[in-house]
């Protein structure tokens, strides 16, 4: 008996095996070849981040066993997409190529370009939903229009059809008889090695099951749902407090699916609900939403990476500043929340989101630097490097995007630190310089006596910097800058 033509999987961010309608829909049809292509080629496309291909290795290398033990090995090959996958679908025979969508312009550009060459040549090309919640093309205003502020969005995505119920992992696939060759993972040279820069990505995430891969996703999710989520509204601010649920590199990866949870986090609210306990859902779901805004977003608008979104914006009196720059990448800028934030960002690949807003209105308005530099700095610094999200947030922030922060909002870092870490205990942990420092002057080490900073270790300037900008005088020359450009034509 003749074996069937297998059909080939190509998975993309969407590393699980659970919840993939796309494995599931070649699982139902035969024998399944699953592919994964390391394409940094692609016309327009971004090549991965550093802190991401660290993360990206290490959760093929979770996938690749998983599919393994269900019978199915994962096969790596690097190059253009497209071009390998027709390759690949000539040299097995295969009845076609199976995907979830990428909604990023590029992705989806090689999408169509694959499609076309799988139809040219008799193959099926099918492509399944199954990283968003909602479909861009669903939800849109009456006239027909992408939403451009958040809250009617996401009432709209409330008041639609229920996202889909997840599906079950396979039980066991089938591979074909001959299974092509692929490339090994660690030649990729996803890991650093000279210099090895990632022994706080290890320690941060690889220790307690709740690393990259779909395993350490459903831990992380089971142990946010069962002690934060019920605290997640009045604790996702506060950088001191683990209050937040750490899903994002997950959830980018598609280690799990937003559907997965939605669902989850639904039923842990029922369930705390019938025990007369607050829920928390509602809050945490919102986060998702601005999760689906940006991708819906950047669906629409190709340029948001690179482009202010608003026009006007063109005209912004960026300055250029070398040093400056660099010395808020380094969490040099005297400021202690913003630094706090940005070393934890260099150590651990993340940083807290209330913090990410902080150090980026200081990057943008305290020095006046382009938002892009930051978004790129971001972009290779993340594990969670996504890039709808980065590109809308930190136009969110410089007041160039949709649902813009107004412009005269300009976060005083010394008042945000005071209110969210209090006891400055986020600070004293990134920044060990100003531990010794009483809560007092902790978010203000430039006003501190000088007896106080010398009980505390701290000498200005020498162990820790002095404030790079002062923040009366920066808020002045922001809202300057901004007036400028206020009365010029809107996006």
């Amino acid at each position: 008996m003749t074996e069937p033509a297998p059909t080939i999987v190509w998975f993309r961010q969407d590393l699980r095996v659970a919840d993939n309608p796309a494995l599931a829909a070649a699982a139902a049809l035969g024998p399944v070849l699953p592919i994964y292509v390391l394409d940094d080629a692609a016309a327009g496309e971004r090549a991965v981040g550093g802190a991401s291909r660290w993360w990206l290795h290490h959760s093929l290398d979770a996938l690749s066993r998983r599919l393994a033990k269900l019978g199915a090995p994962l096969v790596l090959r690097r190059g253009g997409a497209a071009a390998v996958l027709e390759r690949l679908a000539a040299e097995t025979g295969a009845r076609g190529v199976f995907w979830n969508r990428v909604y990023e312009p590029a992705a989806a550009a090689v999408e169509r370009d694959l499609a076309q060459r799988l139809m040219r040549a008799g193959r099926e090309a099918r492509a399944f939903s199954a990283s968003l919640l909602f479909e861009p093309e669903d939800i849109v205003t009456k006239d027909g229009r992408p939403y451009q502020i958040f809250t009617p969005f996401w009432r709209a995505c409330l008041a639609a059809p229920e996202p889909a119920r997840p599906s079950p992992a396979p039980r066991k696939l089938a591979a074909p008889r001959a299974v092509p060759t692929g490339d090994r993972l660690d030649d990729w040279g996803l890991l650093p090695t000279k210099p090895d820069w990632a022994g706080g990505l290890r320690e941060a995430w690889l220790g307690g099951g709740m690393g990259p891969g779909e395993a350490g996703a459903a831990r992380r999710l089971a142990a946010f749902l069962d002690d934060a989520l019920a605290r997640y509204g009045g604790d996702r601010d506060r950088p001191d407090r683990d209050g937040t649920s750490r899903l994002s590199s997950h959830l980018h990866f598609g280690e799990l699916s937003p559907h997965q949870l939605w669902h989850a986090a639904r039923a842990a609210e029922a369930a705390r609900d019938d025990a007369g306990l607050p829920g928390g859902a509602e809050a945490y779901l919102r986060q998702l939403g601005w999760r689906e805004f940006s991708a819906h977003l950047l669906h629409r608008v190709p340029s948001l990476p690179d482009a202010p979104l608003r026009a006007n914006f063109a005209r912004f009196p960026w300055r250029r500043d070398k040093k400056a720059l660099r010395a808020w990448q380094r969490g040099l800028t005297g400021y202690p929340l913003v630094d706090a934030g940005m070393r934890e960002l260099w150590a651990t690949g993340w940083m807290h989101n209330r913090v990410r807003m902080v150090v980026a209105s200081f990057l943008v308005k305290h020095l006046l630097l382009p938002w892009q530099d930051g978004e790129r700095w971001f972009w290779d610094t993340l594990v969670d490097a996504d890039l709808a999200n980065n590109a809308a947030s930190w136009q969110w922030v410089a007041g160039s995007g949709a649902d813009a922060a107004p412009y005269f909002r300009i976060f005083n870092p010394t008042l945000q630190g005071e209110k969210f870490d209090p006891d400055g205990a986020y600070v004293r942990r990134w920044v060990p310089d100003l531990a010794r420092l009483p809560d007092r002057f902790v978010h203000r080490p430039a006003e501190a006596p000088e007896s106080v900073l010398s009980d505390a270790g701290v000498a200005l300037g020498k162990s820790y910097p002095r404030p790079i900008v002062e923040h009366a005088a920066a808020r002045s020359r922001a809202l300057a800058a901004f007036a400028a450009i206020k009365g010029s034509a809107q996006a």
